[in-house]
């Protein structure tokens, strides 16, 4: 079996190198961020993860740690920013070889919020919201992504708040909605509940469109972000897990430990699911 110590020692090698790297000019191709092989899904950053820094600041850091994908929040983009205010956001982005995805998520407790929150979207241009709607405006939901043409992603928090605690409180409410309406499956959060975040991959893949990438602590309340490769959930198990449902969106990394100094751990975290996902590729020899 491939240790800990061969994968962290490729997050090490991955760090060192996107530090030396030059700032990039131009949009790299979707294909150039596939994390290994002919795998379909995609690493990217939770934009919470930058709560702390601005977006110059922001897109230092996941130049570094090569990381081209960004779910965006509104700290760095606003809800009520202008056409012009948008496209200079997409052409700094560009300037990094970032591509923003999604937004999010967006918490919204009213029709109105919803209809605000997918106006915004579409006016960044993007076909996915994470959101955490209120349990009944969910017909309403339903009736904006069949007008919108959108994917609904439904962010969860774990034992925290009663509101969408886990991936099967999130299905059991959507699952008569249009197949757009589903799930942000931060496994962290339904690791916390106590819930099997590889199991529960496998069985509502359907219904994932986005995933926050995180390991925790504890498989209960108590559990606290940590490194990716320090916690309770078996990573190696999740990304073949990933590959047997044939997951096509994004993986994006949401650190919340050291928030006003993340740039180790993200890199370390970044790093070490590169590792994994290198070392058990399709016709890899494993160590």
């Amino acid at each position: 079996m491939t240790t800990r110590r061969t994968f962290l020692k490729k997050a090490g090698g991955s760090v060192a190198l996107a530090s030396m790297t030059p700032a990039i000019a131009s949009v790299a191709a979707p294909e150039s961020n596939k994390v290994a092989g002919d795998d379909l899904f995609k690493l990217g950053m939770a934009g919470f993860s930058f709560v702390n820094f601005n977006l110059d600041q922001s897109l230092e850091m996941m130049r570094k740690v090569d990381v081209h994908y960004l779910c965006i929040k509104d700290f760095h983009l606003p809800y009520a920013s202008t056409a012009e205010q948008i496209a200079a956001f997409h052409e700094k982005l560009k300037q990094s070889g970032v591509t923003g995805y999604g937004v999010g998520p967006i918490y919204m407790k009213t029709e109105q919020e919803i209809d605000n929150g997918f106006d915004y979207a579409k006016r960044v241009g993007v076909k996915l919201i994470v959101g955490v709607p209120n349990e009944e405006l969910l017909p309403y939901v339903d009736k904006k992504v069949k007008e919108y043409d959108m994917r609904y992603a439904i962010h969860i928090h774990g034992p925290d708040i009663k509101l969408w605690p886990n991936a099967t409180s999130v299905i059991n409410a959507v699952k008569n909605l249009d197949p757009r309406v589903g799930l942000c499956f931060d496994m962290g959060h339904d690791t916390r509940f106590g819930d099997d975040a590889i199991a529960d991959l496998e069985k509502y893949a359907k219904r994932i469109f986005d995933i926050h990438l995180k390991n925790v602590t504890a498989a209960s309340k108590e559990g606290k972000t940590c490194e990716l490769s320090r916690g309770v959930i078996d990573i190696p198990a999740f990304v073949a897990m990933l590959r047997k449902i044939k997951y096509d969106g994004s993986c994006s990394l949401e650190y919340e430990k050291d928030m006003k100094d993340p740039l180790a751990g993200i890199a370390e975290s970044v790093g070490y699911f590169k590792g994994v996902c290198d070392a058990t590729k399709s016709g890899k020899r494993k160590a």
